[in-house]
């Protein structure tokens, strides 16, 4: 497992110093179309900061966030391994890197210092097709988690019924109670299904999709073509300052759900929304 330590701490450099393609580009679409001052010099800021980020090979953000990981595992390799290797390539990127410290104990509020704790990093494991071995990595802005909200449905304060419909109320207001104060343009992922222990990984997991894929269900990919086009409507814009940009992308992902119970999660990925892949 040496190599695949060595491989997953290359990976946390790449992440952290390197903001993925799409969400740049994605990004750099939105420059043109801002004509707030304010909007396009944040803008302006955020590409400035992604460039020197890039090329000193420096973490984009002072904030290197909360590591998530994704893995699909081929079967009969240990996933306690995994973990345990995860866990040490960690440990080695928070020194090497470096990354910022993160994990503070529940109990005693002291930094780990070196991103391990109890259930830190975040690992969702699944077994892969084949006998690939892939390693999602996300870093997640810790300040982003302030401002996801889970609604139950139906919600008489936001007069939200348990259809599409009241999920778009769902979003629109979570996204306007958050303001700017989660740096926007935010990435939104969203996960609607049966309990509250259920929908906030799946809206999570959202944020790995690259801004330009296709939701697998037509009715999803048009209620988040829907949703963003009204996000930009609030005119919160980048950083909060106002303009046309408030979100680069909405992901939708949906379970199953119960007669009697409706959950819908938003979960916010600010403009630094750092993902990267591993393939071994």
């Amino acid at each position: 497992m040496l190599k695949l330590r060595d491989g997953i701490v290359e990976l946390y450099k790449k992440v952290s110093t390197s903001i993925p393609p799409d969400v740049e580009g994605a990004l750099k679409s939105a420059l043109p179309n801002e004509e707030d001052p304010g909007a396009r010099d944040s803008l302006s800021e955020i590409l400035g900061a992604i460039q020197r980020s890039r090329q000193g090979i420096r973490p984009a953000c002072i904030d290197t966030g909360i590591p998530i990981f994704r893995v699909k595992v081929p079967r009969g390799l240990s996933h306690t391994e995994i973990r345990n290797t995860i866990r040490e390539s960690t440990a080695i990127a928070t020194r090497k890197v470096p990354l910022g410290p993160s994990a503070v104990d529940i109990l005693t509020g002291e930094n780990s210092g070196d991103n391990t704790g109890i259930g830190f990093p975040l690992v969702y494991l699944d077994e892969a097709p084949d006998d690939t071995l892939t390693v999602d990595l996300m870093l997640r802005g810790g300040d982003c988690e302030n401002y996801g909200r889970i609604y139950s449905l139906p919600d008489e304060t936001l007069d939200a019924g348990r259809d599409f419909s009241g999920v778009e109320k769902c979003v629109l207001d979570c996204v306007t109670k958050a303001r700017g104060k989660g740096c926007p343009p935010y990435t939104v992922g969203i996960g609607i299904g049966a309990t509250q222990a259920q929908v906030p990984a799946l809206g999570v997991l959202q944020l790995f999709r690259r801004i330009s894929d296709e939701n697998e269900y037509q009715v999803l990919g048009e209620l988040e073509r829907t949703l963003l086009a009204k996000i930009n409507e609030l005119g919160t814009g980048p950083m909060g300052r106002g303009g046309k940009t408030t979100a680069v992308g909405v992901k939708i992902g949906i379970t199953h759900r119960h007669p009697e119970s409706y959950l819908v999660s938003v979960s916010l990925a600010c403009w630094a929304n750092r993902r990267g892949r591993l393939v071994w």
